[in-house]
């Protein structure tokens, strides 16, 4: 009698397992978890769906102001007659970029020359954070308007997945509000400048993230960004009063970290004492504003008035004059701004934008408000805000800003920038 039952009887017979030949060992280098370690290493260099968006984002709008750039070349070149176009480079060395492309070249005072000179170009209003990173890379890329553009272009990259962080942690129940606010960044009337060989995109990709860390309460990494920031633009030092406040006004006030917030001033003061041995003079690079740019203290209510006449009284070119009527739109948009943020008892970003509206709205007539705008992140966010809670805001804003900031590049590309 089988002791098999039917039926296993009739299911078939399980082939049997062949020999293992030999094979030679396969090299896998695993961590102890049993993940290869490049893996990690991916993992922490990997950044979030949200950052990558983003940056999408940035490189499409790159690629559009430079297709802008090219069509400027064919179609306003210098010599209407011309047959051929100037260089690539070309709408991108305009202004203030020759200030920097000589600083870098020569330093500012080369062959004895400097103020004393009335055919000097008061190139010391520009602090040296921009020409000195400007000098270094071009070591490794000889032209040197493409080391300015290379320098922008990842400072810019930087300072775009900044913002949209900053806007993730101000707007932590809304669906993707940092791509809201770097499109309206992006699009924004001077965001021509964030692409050329200007401080702009270099101070923001340092000034975000000091914001981001002195949100997380990481003051040293904070104070340390905001002291690069000042060696950059004056406005550094706006950053590290906005951080004072945030961190006097925080649930655990770090007494202890207070002296960290005397970094920023550093920059600041080394660069005033390197005047001073030149010139004799501890604010040379405040009077060469004012030498250059008119940028001498006057009330408020003078500054407006003359102003207005340069846009209004016919004093003015129709260039100069429609820079002056945008001025003054700037101006009144950074009021509002700095309303909601005391209505809204945002005492830190207030206190950045009030200061930096003082040192704008306090010379002799208006200058590089506009500009400036794209320094004041708590704009972007607030504007993220208000079109989530009115959806219109984000069409209008697109459908208006869109072509002025196009009227802007073509206005800078072509070399009739005025502002």
């Amino acid at each position: 009698m089988s002791l098999i039952s039917p039926e296993l009887r009739e299911q078939p017979s399980l082939p049997r397992p062949r020999p293992r030949r030999h094979e030679p060992a396969r090299l896998h280098f695993r961590t102890r978890a049993g993940r290869r370690p490049w893996s990690s290493v991916r993992r922490v260099f990997r950044l979030p769906s949200g950052d990558r968006e983003v940056l999408w984002l940035y490189l499409l709008t790159r690629a559009g102001l430079w297709i802008t750039a090219y069509c400027a070349r064919w179609l306003f070149p210098a010599d209407p007659g011309n047959r051929t176009t100037s260089s690539v480079f070309a709408p991108f060395q305009q202004w203030d970029w020759y200030h920097y492309l000589n600083i870098a070249r020569d330093g500012y005072f080369p062959d004895g020359k400097g103020p004393w000179l009335s055919e000097w170009d008061n190139r010391e209003a520009f602090f040296p954070g921009f020409p000195l990173l400007l000098r270094a890379v071009h070591v490794i890329v000889p032209h040197w308007t493409a080391a300015g553009l290379l320098i922008s272009f990842v400072a810019g990259g930087i300072a775009v997945v900044a913002l949209a962080r900053i806007t993730r942690l101000h707007l932590p129940s809304a669906k993707d509000p940092g791509r809201r606010a770097v499109l309206f960044f992006l699009l924004s009337p001077c965001a021509v400048f964030l692409a050329a060989g200007y401080t702009e995109a270099l101070f923001l990709a340092l000034a975000l993230p000091a914001w981001l860390a002195a949100q997380q309460r990481n003051l040293p990494l904070a104070a340390t960004l905001a002291g690069l920031a000042t060696a950059v633009r004056i406005s550094g030092l706006f950053l590290a009063a906005a951080i004072a406040v945030h961190l006097l006004l925080s649930a655990r006030r770090h007494w202890r970290a207070l002296p960290w917030l005397a970094l920023p001033a550093l920059p600041a003061a080394l660069y005033a004492w390197y005047l001073h041995a030149y010139t004799g003079d501890w604010l040379a690079w405040k009077h060469a504003q004012e030498r250059g740019w008119y940028r001498d203290f006057y009330a408020p209510w003078d500054a407006w008035s003359h102003t207005w006449t340069g846009a209004f009284g016919r004093t003015q070119t129709t260039g100069y004059a429609l820079m002056f009527q945008a001025e003054l739109l700037a101006l009144l948009a950074t009021l509002l701004l700095l309303a909601l943020l005391l209505k809204q008892r945002r005492w830190p970003e207030a206190t950045y934008v009030g200061l930096a509206l003082c040192a704008l709205g306090t010379s002799y007539w208006y200058m590089s408000i506009p500009r400036a705008t794209l320094l004041s992140w708590p704009l972007w966010v607030s504007l993220a805000a208000w079109s989530l809670r009115r959806p219109r805001i984000k069409t209008a804003y697109l459908c208006l800003a869109a072509p002025v900031s196009t009227v802007f590049a073509l206005t800078f590309l072509t070399g009739r920038w005025a502002g």
